[in-house]
């Protein structure tokens, strides 16, 4: 039996942009990037096209930051609060809205409490950085 193709999405990302109402197009791209690197990142190049390349939520929300420090440096948490994205959970909100409107997926057992505060932004984000001073 041929693999069944995934289900194609039912709505326009502008429109589910649009009536979430509390993030950006910009976003929702970040998202959908973050995805494909934090994928890459786990599973790298697989051979069987029907091999499982699922990420938990706690997967993605590390990925994320990884892409995002990798995207913008000591900018990354400064570019996602203009985007109203303060926690993980946001990325939830986020992941969970393209998966009700099928452009992303998820497996029975993910939810969208797995992206609850998985990590504080400002630890995360800012943490672990220093300017050092050529005096």
């Amino acid at each position: 039996m041929p693999p069944s193709q995934p289900p194609q999405p039912e709505k326009s990302l502008e429109t589910v942009v649009e009536e979430v109402g509390l993030y950006p197009m910009e976003a929702y791209e970040f998202i959908q990037r973050g995805l494909g690197y934090t994928v890459d990142k786990l599973h790298g190049e697989l051979k069987d096209p029907d091999a499982s390349r699922h990420v938990s939520g706690r997967d993605l929300c590390e990925g994320l930051r990884e892409f995002a420090l990798q995207q913008w440096g000591l900018m990354a948490r400064t570019v996602l609060t203009r985007w109203n994205i303060r926690k993980t959970y946001d990325f939830g909100r986020i992941v969970f809205a393209l998966v009700e409107s099928n452009w992303m997926q998820k497996t029975d057992d993910d939810t969208i409490e797995d992206f609850r505060e998985v990590y504080d932004f400002a630890a995360a984000f800012d943490g672990g950085y220093r300017i050092e001073s050529q005096v």
